[in-house]
């Protein structure tokens, strides 16, 4: 703790301490009432829609609370909340340069049987409010749905809950395909398929199944 009547300067204390004197002499902004309001007012917004940016928060404040807040502000209410917008990414299976790709094993490889070709993917489903992300484990001969699984994030779990539950109750495929995104890269994730004998196919680029799994959800 900085003492200013100690013996030792204000600068010496801080070099000591590793902090700035912008940091000692620093007074924090106490927010007004109207800033606390329209903060209250972002609560409530995000809340009902966790899905909308400063842009979008900043024009419904305006228009239903009558609160003049621009885009800044707006983002420096949320920073200060510790509230971020949530969105989709375009990409949703972001490859992981450390983890090993394995080569695309189906180029004219013929399909004629139940449990030849497995394939996975990952797509998201737009909700009322917000939305969420959807795995399928897909039969690509039967196009039947094996397992699925929906998450809020793209953590790699929903992925590997997806993968055992469809091995437990199919039993496992001779070749299984996915992209080259992380979730499907990941250690944890090849090495189950490794265990059981499984040959590991991944695309080169591209998603293969989006339509397919989405597709078959869909009826």
């Amino acid at each position: 703790m900085i003492e200013p009547e100690n013996s030792i300067s204000i600068k010496q204390q801080c070099e000591m301490l590793n902090v700035s004197r912008g940091y000692y002499y620093y007074q924090p902004v106490e927010l007004s009432d109207e800033d606390l309001k329209a903060m209250e007012k972002i609560d409530e917004l995000y809340t009902e829609d966790p899905t909308r940016g400063t842009r979008r928060m900043s024009r419904v404040l305006r228009k239903r609370f009558y609160i003049k807040a621009g885009r800044a502000k707006v983002r420096r209410f949320m920073e200060i909340m510790g509230i971020y917008a949530i969105y989709p990414k375009k990409n949703l299976s972001i490859a992981n340069k450390a983890h090993k790709k394995y080569p695309y094993l189906l180029r004219n490889l013929e399909i004629t049987r139940p449990n030849q070709v497995w394939g996975t993917d990952i797509t998201y489903i737009r909700l009322k409010r917000g939305f969420v992300y959807l795995t399928a484990i897909v039969d690509w001969y039967s196009r039947y749905v094996l397992a699925w699984r929906i998450s809020t994030t793209l953590d790699r779990r929903f992925c590997i809950e997806a993968l055992n539950e469809a091995m437990m109750k199919y039993g496992t495929p001779e070749i299984f395909n996915t992209d080259q995104g992380c979730q499907y890269t990941s250690e944890e994730f090849t090495g189950i398929l490794k265990a059981a004998d499984v040959k590991i196919s991944m695309n080169g680029t591209g998603r293969a199944l989006d339509n397919i799994v989405v597709e078959r959800l869909g009826r």
